[in-house]
């Protein structure tokens, strides 16, 4: 089983609609299939996240305050897959607020911290 327990992500491919970005850290914690994530930068004051992981499919609902004082929410699945390197990528279909997009998670690689 995957798992994401201490994991950190940022955000390589944004829709055009989204706000997260390569700036945008997020901390994973996981127990059994219970996931949820903390996560900030780039437009994003905070932001939280709460779901499940069954196989490699991660759903959840988040919800974030912007920059700009704005708090949006909505919705995600994402297909987690294993890099040829060892790290984990999440491609992520999102619904939320200002419509619906698809954002690439990464994890970010300990040494380059």
């Amino acid at each position: 089983m995957t798992n994401l327990d201490g994991k950190q992500m940022n955000v390589v491919k944004t829709a055009s609609n989204g706000v997260v970005n390569q700036d945008t850290i997020f901390t994973f914690t996981q127990k059994a299939e219970v996931v949820s994530a903390r996560y900030e930068g780039g437009q994003v004051i905070r932001g939280y996240l709460a779901g499940r992981l069954i196989q490699n499919q991660l759903h959840f609902k988040y919800a974030q305050e912007h920059m700009d004082g704005n708090i949006a929410g909505g919705e995600s699945a994402c297909d987690v897959k294993n890099l040829p390197d060892g790290r984990l990528q999440l491609i992520e279909n999102f619904s939320w607020d200002q419509g619906t997009g698809q954002n690439v998670f990464q994890e970010i690689d300990p040494s380059d911290c």
